[in-house]
């Protein structure tokens, strides 16, 4: 048994993140100890027993992580997105509650959730947005492009998890090998920070997400320009694309997408415009 309360731990653990730099160190801090004691934040709330020895050193040896600022989802190896949980790890980049909005546009954009959409999720990462919007389209089929082996496995790991592995595929591929034209839906989370942006992201992004799923050139705008070649082929007549989008990126898009119908953009929680919905005319 640790001579040491859970208290004492959560205190301790709290002033070396703090001191690390990290937000939410306490947060984060209840949420490791009760992966370590393996119980639910909840129980830990209530729990009268000491953790033990083994407990209290994988707890440190998490919290030293968390300190060297790699992200939390990295350390659990999991995410919550759209209410679903998806695993992750080094070498996929982590899904966003603002990428929620994509999936919100979808369900907006086709009311009819028994439509039988064919989906194509461009730089797929995770899986997360494909598996979101075939959980909200039960008819629908889909299939991932992703040409990241590290991602690809957690995107694979959490088709099958999610039990879409029937109607789903993920393909390792750039989505320029996405030849085929014949999606209703195609959605991309694609990388679009200015090359000058990354050194000013959070050690967490920075240090430890992948560059290739953040850096999208000089402009941010690398990306666009290469979807801006393949969606109005990849596209079924009447067909529509959303495309999540940085900060002040909309009023570049127009120039871009000159051969599909530009519909108005949806913003996130915080206002900014966050999704381009494009359309290719019937």
């Amino acid at each position: 048994m640790s001579a040491f309360t859970i208290r004492d731990l959560l205190h301790d653990a709290a002033d070396q993140l703090d001191v690390a730099g990290v937000e939410g160190g306490r947060l984060d801090a209840r949420i490791l100890l009760a992966r370590a004691m393996k119980i639910s934040r909840e129980q830990l709330i209530v729990a009268d027993r000491r953790p033990s020895a083994e407990e209290a050193a994988e707890f440190q040896a998490m919290i030293d992580r968390r300190a060297a600022r790699e992200p939390l989802a990295y350390i659990t190896g999991h995410k919550e997105f759209w209410s679903l949980d998806f695993q992750v790890g080094p070498g996929v980049l982590i899904p966003r509650p603002d990428t929620e909005t994509l999936i919100e546009a979808a369900v907006a954009l086709f009311p009819d959730r028994r439509a039988p959409l064919t989906i194509g999720d461009l730089g797929t990462g995770s899986g997360a947005l494909l598996i979101a919007a075939l959980k909200e389209f039960p008819e629908a089929r889909g299939f991932g492009f992703e040409r990241s082996p590290d991602a690809l496995r957690y995107a694979r790991c959490n088709l099958e998890t999610h039990g879409l592995g029937s109607r789903a595929e993920i393909l390792a591929a750039d989505w320029c090998a996405a030849s085929e034209a014949g999606f209703d839906l195609i959605l991309s989370n694609p990388p679009y920070i200015p090359t000058s942006g990354i050194d000013a992201l959070d050690p967490e992004v920075r240090l430890h997400e992948p560059r290739a799923a953040l850096d999208g050139g000089a402009d941010g705008l690398d990306s666009y320009r290469s979807l801006a070649g393949i969606l109005p082929r990849l596209l079924r007549p009447g067909g529509s694309a959303l495309l999540e989008l940085g900060q002040g990126q909309f009023a570049a898009m127009e120039p871009l997408f000159r051969d599909l119908q530009m519909h108005p953009p949806v913003p996130d929680l915080a206002g900014i415009l966050r999704v381009l919905v494009l359309k290719r005319p019937k």
